[in-house]
């Protein structure tokens, strides 16, 4: 069975982006010795091989990644990291930036639709505060953060993951965040703002412009420094995307798989993927709103297969925390069902 890095379970203390490049390319494997043995179960089960489809296949997954021949879903959590962004000086949304704290303030009071979808699937639910609010530098003028505050976001993060959780889910908030995570994208696919930028929020055509032109300044800005995937989530990242790359990266030492929600968290994990060929291997996209768009073009781009749609675009978690009914369903269907043999039913010839 592979085994975690020693560091695993320690507290972890970054003292350069060298350590953090050196965490992200010291990465353990998935357990084939225990997804082996859950696909030899399936064969079993009273149901044509296959036959559950991609359920089976979830359930393999959650078994490699929690190296468990046997999966469990007893411990699930939904970490919501929350963050501002001085680009929104650049006027790239609507909404004002105290809409972040405001809704920090809605989710702990249990008023937000994570709350209510966290609560159906009996998961726990933790909102961060990253940087207590402070919201980055406008990354048109400089990097978003300095290598220290990007190391302590990423610590933060890192540090919220817990080591006996079975799944994780992870969710934003931050006004501001989709062009943060466009200009990520665009820097790590080197492609244009045009391109990556969306309407977010609920940017208007001239917004949406206006979005893109701030993402391509970015990039001009940064260029010499974007073709590293860290040094580019630094420069034109922000809080609470560096504080959900830190989570996806524990969660990988972790040993527990991971249901990332949407544009914004994939973008933010999608830095591993550009340092380490399986870097999101132990992930999952909970959901996509359409066949086109962002978040459709970065799933595609990374080799992530969603398991929702329903228009869903509101983060928060919401779709991630959505999906863990069809992981729970499948896990029920693997654990429950009667083999031929139990249930004396006769297997094709």
């Amino acid at each position: 069975m592979p085994s975690s890095p020693s560091f695993s379970n320690a507290p972890l203390c970054l003292g350069s982006m060298q350590e953090l490049r050196s965490l992200c390319s010291n990465l353990p494997q998935a357990d084939k010795a225990a997804q082996n043995a859950i696909a030899q179960r399936e064969q079993q089960l009273t149901k044509p091989e296959g036959s559950l489809g991609r359920l089976e296949e979830l359930t393999s997954w959650l078994g490699g990644w929690q190296q468990r021949a046997t999966p469990k879903l007893e411990n699930v959590q939904v970490l919501v990291f929350a963050g501002n962004h001085g680009v929104t000086q650049q006027g790239i949304s609507p909404w004002p930036s105290d809409v972040t704290a405001q809704m920090v303030s809605n989710f702990r009071n249990g008023g937000a639709a994570i709350n209510q979808i966290a609560r159906t699937v009996d998961a726990s639910l933790h909102v961060i505060p990253v940087h207590d609010l402070q919201p980055t530098a406008d990354f048109t003028h400089a990097p978003a953060m300095t290598e220290q505050d990007f190391l302590q976001a990423v610590t933060l993060g890192y540090s919220a993951v817990s080591s006996d959780c079975d799944l994780l889910c992870l969710g934003e908030m931050g006004i501001g965040n989709t062009t943060a995570a466009a200009a990520l994208a665009a820097a790590l696919f080197k492609e244009s703002g045009t391109i990556w930028a969306g309407r977010g929020t609920g940017a208007d055509d001239a917004g949406l412009k206006r979005k893109a032109t701030v993402i391509d300044a970015a990039l001009s800005l940064h260029q010499q420094v974007c073709s590293d995937p860290l040094e580019a989530a630094r420069s034109v990242g922000g809080y609470e995307l560096a504080a959900t790359l830190g989570a996806t990266l524990a969660a990988r030492h972790k040993n527990v798989p991971v249901l990332l929600d949407g544009f914004v968290c994939t973008a933010a994990a999608a830095p591993l993927a550009r340092l380490h060929p399986d870097g999101l291997a132990h992930t999952c996209l909970s959901h996509c709103a359409t066949t086109t768009g962002q978040t459709h073009r970065l799933a595609s781009y990374l080799g992530l297969e969603p398991l929702l749609g329903l228009g869903l675009r509101l983060g928060e978690g919401s779709g991630a925390a959505l999906a863990v009914g069809i992981l729970r369903a499948a896990l029920a269907c693997h654990t429950g069902m009667a083999t031929f043999a139990e249930a004396a039913v006769s297997q094709k010839a």
